[in-house]
């Protein structure tokens, strides 16, 4: 089992914390968002942990001497989203944990033994834009919207099977083929392919991860923790 870190992006909305620094690498209560889910991941003995870098790449190498993570670089970090990082790393989803390095997890909800594709699933209220899975009684995911309303919503934290991770490599490269992929993401190509897949959700507890893409995020999500704390 691995996991790929996915932390190219530019974090443009959480200036100025963006302009010295990754986004993946702004501090949450103190602990920065990617270090803390490697952290997490070793803790669950998931060692071979691959983390996709881009903007301040140099920022990363701490994270490879610290915890012997492996750093590939994606150069077009700043021209395309993230369905090309996920195809450069497209041979190592087989097997693998794939998250979104702007993820502050509360808990670790990582599992060190699991065999079919997860996506790591929270509540949330009144949002206006989120990646929503549609899914039965058993929890059998059958398709994925995007919109505003109330209910659960992605983490950014999913888990692939090897039978998976190779039909998504085939498709991550007939996208790439294809050309014109400026404006699709990652969940647009699962999306597009989710009847060949066999995924399941997995509800999380509330407040047990927050996803940071702002200054009001980063506010909010230290109140309530600093709160849980108490």
């Amino acid at each position: 089992m691995r996991a790929i870190i996915l932390a190219a992006g530019m974090g443009t909305r959480l200036k100025p914390l963006t302009d010295n620094i990754p986004k993946s690498l702004v501090k949450v209560c103190e602990e920065p968002m990617a270090e803390r889910q490697v952290r997490f991941l070793k803790e669950k003995g998931i060692n071979d942990i691959i983390i996709v870098v881009g903007y301040m790449k140099e920022k990363f190498q701490y994270l490879e001497e610290k915890y012997g993570v492996k750093l590939i670089y994606n150069d077009k970090y700043d021209v395309y989203n993230n369905v090309y990082t996920m195809y450069l790393v497209r041979d190592y989803i087989k097997d693998c944990y794939i998250t979104e390095a702007d993820v502050y997890m509360v808990e670790n909800f990582f599992q060190s033994k699991i065999d079919t594709s997860t996506y790591f699933i929270g509540m949330k209220e009144n949002f206006e834009k989120e990646w929503i899975p549609k899914f039965d009684y058993k929890g059998n995911v059958n398709g994925i919207e995007v919109g505003p309303g109330s209910g659960y919503i992605m983490s950014g934290i999913s888990y692939w099977s090897e039978r998976d991770g190779k039909i998504i490599k085939d498709e991550l490269e007939t996208v790439i083929k294809a050309g014109n992929f400026d404006n699709v993401y990652w969940d647009d190509v699962i999306a597009k392919i989710i009847s060949k897949l066999h995924v399941k959700v997995q509800k999380t507890r509330l407040h047990s991860w927050f996803e940071i893409d702002s200054i009001k995020d980063l506010n909010k999500a230290e109140t309530i923790i600093k709160t849980l704390k108490r």
